[in-house]
């Protein structure tokens, strides 16, 4: 094996000032990456409580009195000496009005990459409106593709937005804005939204509209729950199994391995009319075996048959995949472990550098404000508490001497 390094983004100084879902997501991903992730907690959630957040793994945490003059020379200080990143999960304008806005901050630190994140965008007609997932998808036209045929457009929790069109996305800006910081020295404004982020992910589905692939209306289509071979069954033990035979040669390993071979379905596949009455048959076949000896018919086929696994049994089945594991696989550079396990007795390549985390990836660990931020501080800066700052009132406030800013 060759010889291993240090997680990618290792000596990338974030701050991320506390928020919940989507910017604290996209610092998750840049820690599980290696970057060192100072979240910013407000002085009034000091109360020694954990804030809502459970994305916390591998940060730590200081609190600032925001709204004073001595809680944002206290963040000035730290972008000036030399933060990387800086994450903005609030509504536009926030910022700005703390004296902290891109311009200000780009101004001390021009290689800051300032990372903001909202819902809407920021030049629409919904920009001064508050929302969740399920409105920023709704505007994006993604939710019209979603659900049943015959019931009203469903959002898939809150992943779409969120996570994949929101702090996935702006961790993408990201490290976009850090690769092109090489070449020009200088950070800048990196700006998601999950409107568009969600918009961007229906790509295919949107040209499927016109292309005939989606054509047919929400729920009626070849791959959202209108077609009988890709779709989930529930079993005999009340487990559910999915399939997803779309190609002519997985369709025969499915109807081979339900027994309905010889039944001239094959020839069937394509016609529309056809498929309420093999959903039926799917489903009253699906019916007569538990989930488990479906899965020693299908396992090892080219069937694209699979169980419903829940988190609950791949969390305490060894035997399944549900080990928690980085979400790609850098060969020379590995991110860092979220399970935990001794050291050693994995492939660090494969199952990530270190020990892993509290909670195996299923159990978010609180972080309370103020808790690490002491370390991260001297680790960064070479600060002392005492010498380079205090916490008075449990607000982080620099030394009297420690900044002219």
């Amino acid at each position: 094996m060759a010889e291993i390094g240090p997680p990618p983004l290792t000596g990338i100084k974030v701050l991320e000032f506390a928020g919940l879902a989507p910017g604290p997501f996209a610092g998750m991903l840049l820690a599980d990456a290696g970057a060192s992730i100072i979240r910013i907690d407000r002085a009034s959630d000091t109360r020694g409580l954990p804030t809502p957040d459970a994305l916390t793994r591998h940060k730590a945490s200081v609190s600032v009195d925001l709204k004073s003059p001595s809680g944002t020379a206290f963040v000035k200080e730290l972008v000036a000496r030399g933060a990387d990143v800086l994450i903005d999960p609030f509504r536009p304008g926030v910022l700005e009005k703390l004296g902290l806005g891109p311009d200000v901050l780009l101004n001390i630190n021009p290689r800051l990459i300032y990372a903001r994140l909202t819902g809407f965008r920021r030049d629409g007609k919904y920009a001064h409106m508050a929302g969740h997932d399920i409105n920023y998808i709704a505007v994006s036209g993604a939710l019209s593709l979603l659900g049943r045929a015959d019931d009203t457009p469903h959002p898939p929790t809150n992943i779409l937005a969120d996570f994949a069109g929101g702090g996935a996305n702006l961790f993408q800006g990201i490290l976009l804005a850090l690769l092109a910081r090489q070449t020009s020295n200088k950070g800048q404004v990196v700006e998601a939204n999950m409107v568009d982020g969600s918009a961007y992910l229906a790509t295919f589905p949107r040209f499927g509209l016109k292309s005939g692939v989606g054509a047919r209306g929400r729920g009626r289509n070849l791959l959202d729950g209108g077609c009988p071979y890709y779709e989930t069954y529930e079993t005999k033990d009340g487990r559910y199994y999915s399939v997803g035979a779309l190609e002519p040669q997985f369709f025969r390993e499915l109807v081979r391995g339900m027994g309905l071979q010889d039944r001239g379905l094959e020839e069937k596949r394509f016609a529309f009319d056809e498929w309420p009455a093999m959903r039926t048959l799917f489903r009253d076949t699906f019916r007569q075996k538990t989930r488990a000896e479906w899965e020693a018919i299908f396992d090892g086929t080219d069937a694209c048959a699979a169980p419903v696994l829940e988190y609950g049994e791949l969390e305490d089945d060894p035997a399944r995949e549900g080990d928690q594991r980085p979400s790609v696989t850098l060969r020379r550079t590995p991110c860092l472990a979220i399970k935990r396990r001794p050291e050693g007795q994995s492939d660090p390549v494969v199952h990530g550098q270190g020990a892993g985390v509290a909670g195996d990836g299923y159990d978010g660990e609180p972080l309370a404000p103020g808790h690490g931020g002491a370390q991260l501080l001297e680790e960064w800066l070479g600060w002392k508490k005492g010498r380079d700052y205090d916490v008075q009132e449990g607000a982080f406030v620099l030394a009297k001497a420690a900044s002219k800013l």
